[in-house]
């Protein structure tokens, strides 16, 4: 079975919003039709479900938010479905999602990160599907920065080798004290990229260039899932990767201690075995007094023989670099800059 990329998105093609994990919240409502618009705005249809509100940590009860995604994932005329943003415990749909029916549909783009990687990273490893660990629908109406590609973009381009997608960061990124207020300005555009910051590499010093096809997700979310069917990484690189996988993880928000026994756990499971390289998001999560979010990284992953790139722009730092998972990429990082080609092929 190849890597089934779902075709490029064209004007008055439908996008489905569900929220699967955590929903919205009503003084948050304004900023959720604000995001629709930008969407309808790129001239997109687009449709919100029933699953969309917060009676508690999660929008409804998980037979129903399963039938709504479900829905959608196998609805011919719904072309990419985009939560409106992560939540807690996703990871209850994963025996309540047809994955038969799924997995006979013809794919469709679907877009998250953080809670959303409890399913969609899944999706990609047991169907071959196509995902983009990019930003979520609320964050859509953010300006992307010169040199990265928004999720619109992504499921918009042209595929092929002849179509590459190349991204570079700008080099700065985010440091903020809590969420930014969208109740009182809902239509809130500018990232606010104040820090200058660039990839480290963990493992040694040099210069990097590596290849492999993209799959990761959330390391709190899918570390839970390791051992389990649903993230059977070996599988799906004898498959789907005979050049390797280039792996990525990063951190939401527990200590360094936590992150290192989520990727200690991972690796027990198999989950870096085919990885030519690991990438590690930048994160705000905390470091403990006697180890670095960093040094979990290396705790865990240090003996694997393979280049390990830490502060990249895939988790929950702005900006955000959306990684497709299944995509063959080329990464290359120097002194100077790190660069990320993806190729949907």
């Amino acid at each position: 079975m190849t890597i089934r990329f779902p075709r490029p998105l064209r004007p008055g093609d439908r996008i489905g919003v569900t929220a699967p994990s955590s929903g919205v919240q009503k003084p948050l409502l304004p900023r959720l039709d604000r995001a629709v618009q930008v969407v309808r705005d790129h001239g997109y249809e687009v449709v919100v479900g029933e699953c969309i509100g917060t009676p508690t940590h999660v929008s409804a009860p998980v037979a129903e938010r399963a039938a709504e995604l479900t829905a959608m994932l196998t609805d011919p005329e719904i072309r990419a479905v985009v939560p409106p943003w992560g939540g807690e415990t996703a990871i209850d749909l994963l025996p309540h999602l047809d994955w038969e029916a799924i997995r006979a549909a013809e794919p469709t783009w679907v877009v998250g990160y953080s809670d959303t990687t409890a399913w969609m990273t899944p999706l990609t490893l047991l169907t071959g599907w196509a995902t983009v660990h990019g930003n979520n629908l609320m964050d859509t109406p953010y300006e992307t920065p010169e040199g990265l590609l928004s999720w619109l973009d992504v499921v918009a381009a042209p595929q092929g080798p002849d179509h590459p997608l190349t991204q570079v960061p700008p080099g700065r990124y985010r440091v903020a004290e809590g969420f930014d207020d969208w109740e009182s300005d809902p239509g809130l555009s500018a990232q606010g990229l104040n820090t200058e910051g660039r990839w480290t590499r963990l493992d040694g010093d040099g210069d990097v260039t590596v290849e492999g096809r993209l799959i990761g997700g959330c390391t709190e979310i899918v570390g839970p899932l390791a051992g389990s069917p649903y993230l059977d990484l070996n599988a799906f690189a004898r498959e789907h990767a005979p050049e390797g996988l280039l792996v990525y993880v990063e951190a939401c928000e527990d200590n360094a201690y936590s992150i290192a026994r989520q990727l200690h756990g991972m690796r027990l499971s198999g989950a870096f075995d085919a990885a030519t390289a690991v990438l590690v998001g930048r994160t705000a999560a905390p470091d403990t007094p006697t180890m670095s979010q960093h040094e979990a990284v290396l705790d865990a992953l240090g003996g694997l023989g393979v280049p390990i790139l830490a502060d990249v722009e895939c988790g929950h730092v702005r900006p955000w670099l959306p990684l497709v998972n299944g995509a063959l990429a080329r990464v290359t990082h120097t002194a100077e800059r790190g660069e990320v080609v993806q190729t949907l092929a």
